[in-house]
């Protein structure tokens, strides 16, 4: 998973750039908008453009109703957002409800929801969210994937990169989630290759 940055965009249009991250089917296997900040009219616009442009699924940062009016394939949701179980009644069948998790108290909050998979981390060190907390390193993030409710899969975050994400899966990861690793290389669609063959 890509997840979209308007600082490490640097500016770059972000339809053309994500198209970069998914091109050939080696690379990117979902999109996530994520525009801190930006007014709900400009996260759905972006998102309907990426939905209608990209052949994999485009998931919406904290917003539901963004996700829902623009077509996305569901929304990643913080522990401060609405409770999923509170959610899941409105969304249609299939909609995706993805959840952040950093710590075992986290864990234990949201065992009982009925989300689509979570995302674990901060992995490794970050300077992309500067409130991400303490990394958890590879056994940190195997011990809290291990927390997760049976067949939920769990996604690495966090200072993933090619080196590091195969360490990642190795401690249970499902896939992994990244910004820098893509959008601070020269190349995004090659960055976004040699993450999907470290993880392979």
């Amino acid at each position: 998973m890509v997840v979209t940055d308007a600082v490490l965009l640097k500016g770059r249009d972000p339809v053309a750039a994500c198209r970069r991250a998914v091109a050939g089917g080696g690379g990117a296997t979902m999109i996530q908008v994520r525009l801190k900040g930006a007014p709900a009219r400009d996260v759905l616009a972006l998102t309907r453009t990426l939905v209608g442009a990209l052949a994999v699924p485009v998931i919406v940062n904290d917003r539901v109703d963004v996700a829902l009016a623009a077509g996305a394939a569901g929304a990643h949701l913080g522990q401060e957002d609405p409770p999923l179980d509170r959610l899941r009644p409105h969304v249609p069948p299939g909609f995706l409800l993805g959840l952040s998790v950093g710590t075992p108290s986290e864990a234990a909050r949201a065992w009982a929801w009925p989300a689509d998979y979570w995302s674990a981390g901060p992995c490794f060190a970050t300077a992309n969210k500067p409130d991400a907390g303490t990394p958890l390193g590879v056994e940190g993030f195997g011990r809290l994937a291990r927390l997760a409710p049976p067949g939920v899969p769990v996604i690495g975050i966090g200072g993933i990169t090619p080196a590091n994400a195969a360490g990642i899966v190795g401690a249970g990861a499902a896939g992994v989630a990244v910004l820098g690793a893509v959008w601070d290389a020269s190349d995004p669609a090659a960055a976004a290759r040699a993450l999907r063959a470290a993880i392979a």
